[in-house]
């Protein structure tokens, strides 16, 4: 299936500033092991909350992830690119996750933060 140009050209004016940041790029790699609390995102990254929101909500609005409420807390994911450009970016981030700056420490505190049992349950 072919892609418009006019919505390829809103996909690469959308995407590609959004991945141009390397902390929503780490995002992304965070989120390809799948749904997560900001809580654990926030954890991940090491940075105050209002900043990683403001990241996914330019993550969100280029299409890139989703977000559900749960009670207080907000959860995100992956969602398929609506054009092939984002889906073939997403996945050259999550091919590549382990060659990206910080992504390895940041992997692991945020799986230390999804161990405790006090956050976000």
């Amino acid at each position: 299936m072919a892609i418009s140009t006019a919505a390829a050209k809103v996909g690469v004016e959308r995407v590609l500033p959004a991945l141009a940041e390397p902390t929503r790029v780490r995002l992304i790699a965070l989120l390809g092991e799948g749904e997560t609390c900001v809580c654990h995102l926030v954890a991940a990254l090491a940075l105050p909350q209002p900043v990683v929101s403001r990241h996914l909500g330019v993550l969100r609005r280029a299409g890139l992830v989703a977000a559900r409420r749960d009670g207080r807390w907000m959860w995100y994911r992956l969602v398929p690119g609506a054009t092939r450009l984002s889906r073939a970016l997403v996945d050259a981030v999550l091919e590549c996750r382990d060659e990206l700056p910080g992504y390895a420490r940041a992997a692991q505190r945020c799986a230390r933060s999804q161990a405790r049992p006090d956050c976000c349950k």
